[in-house]
């Protein structure tokens, strides 16, 4: 399938996130004090207008799932700033966040463990509906379950069923329905098919796809697949050791990549095609410690390009053509 086009871009983003930081202390000694810290999500700024999908790709540890979590504040970021529609999420109370969290939602990983195996498929889906009071009567409660059941392609046969007669496609099915119950506007999609068969894969992205067109949603899709991430994106941003690297258009990253780590990730995208000859860039050494970091541009440790700049001085996102920027010095 061919990558989705950008959208053109709105003067006010829906989303937009500005320097954002997550540390995690690291305490030792006899009264604890704090000895390092884990630099999880370290400066990152994006923004994502409304009807659009930005994929975020990287490998396992580099920060994609923290980021998702501390634009919504299931995680406090440690600083910088995230405004949702306007407003400034960082700094809200309760009650405003509350209000907030109506448009914005999550698709967890782990379809298995993201739902709770004493609750009815029925409580799941209405616990939202409970807490914002948006159903007026049991009847508008009980119809608009069902309502979202057949929008994700369930039945009102599982109403009373729970979690684990349900198989992982089913059980993600019910956790997009869990997210739509608001009427979101925005929703991190944390690796939704990751842990799901391939051929199930496919039919969930479908339909998150069939749902952005048809309820306007606007995606933040976090994933290790970069093919899944081509198909549904309309720009992508690499994240490497808690921060992006390179942000595109879907079409440009993936024929005409800035970063040499851009370039690694996708040499190793299979081909369809048995008799296609594509040369593989293998890293040396392991991705560092997001605790002891690397000086200069963290990468250069396993770079084939890396000069003796990148040792010492840490390469900025800039733009390197129209909606294309990259964190390299190659590219001054």
């Amino acid at each position: 399938m061919p990558a989705k086009k950008p959208l053109s871009p709105s003067q006010t983003p829906l989303l937009e996130v500005k320097g954002l930081t997550k540390y995690f202390p690291i305490k030792g000694g006899i009264f604890s004090r704090e000895v390092n810290r884990v630099h999880a999500v370290d400066g990152v700024s994006f923004h994502i207008n409304a009807g659009e999908t930005l994929g975020m790709v990287g490998e396992s540890g580099c920060g994609k799932s923290t980021t998702g979590r501390c634009i919504l504040r299931l995680i406090e970021p440690s600083s910088g700033q995230v405004d949702f529609n306007g407003q400034n999420v960082t700094t809200m109370g309760h009650d405003a966040l509350r209000e907030v969290r109506r448009d914005m939602q999550i698709i967890f990983q782990d379809p298995f463990a993201s739902l709770n195996p004493r609750m009815t498929v029925e409580a799941i889906i209405g616990e939202a509906l409970t807490i914002h009071k948006l159903a007026s009567s049991a009847e508008a409660y009980r119809t608009r379950i069902v309502s979202l059941l057949e929008t994700v392609g369930l039945n009102a046969d599982h109403l009373r069923r729970f979690p684990h007669e349900f198989s992982g496609g089913q059980r993600q099915r019910i956790g997009i329905a869990r997210a739509l119950a608001v009427s979101p506007k925005l929703i991190v999609c944390d690796e939704p098919v990751s842990a799901l068969d391939v051929s199930i894969q496919a039919q969930v992205i479908n339909l998150l796809e069939d749902l952005q067109v048809k309820m306007g949603l606007t995606y933040l899709f976090i994933a290790h697949d970069l093919s899944v991430v081509e198909h549904i994106s309309n720009r992508v941003a690499v994240m490497y050791l808690g921060r992006v690297v390179e942000i595109a258009s879907s079409r440009d990253l993936y024929t005409n990549p800035k970063h040499p780590y851009t370039e690694a990730l996708l040499s190793a995208v299979p081909i369809p095609d048995p008799t296609a000859k594509k040369k593989r860039i293998v890293l040396t050494g392991d991705v560092p410690s997001p605790v002891n970091r690397p000086s200069g541009c963290h990468f250069h440790p396993r770079c084939p390009k890396a000069t003796e700049r990148c040792k010492v001085e840490e390469p900025q996102l800039k733009t390197v053509s129209l909606l294309h920027q990259a964190a390299c010095h190659l590219n001054d």
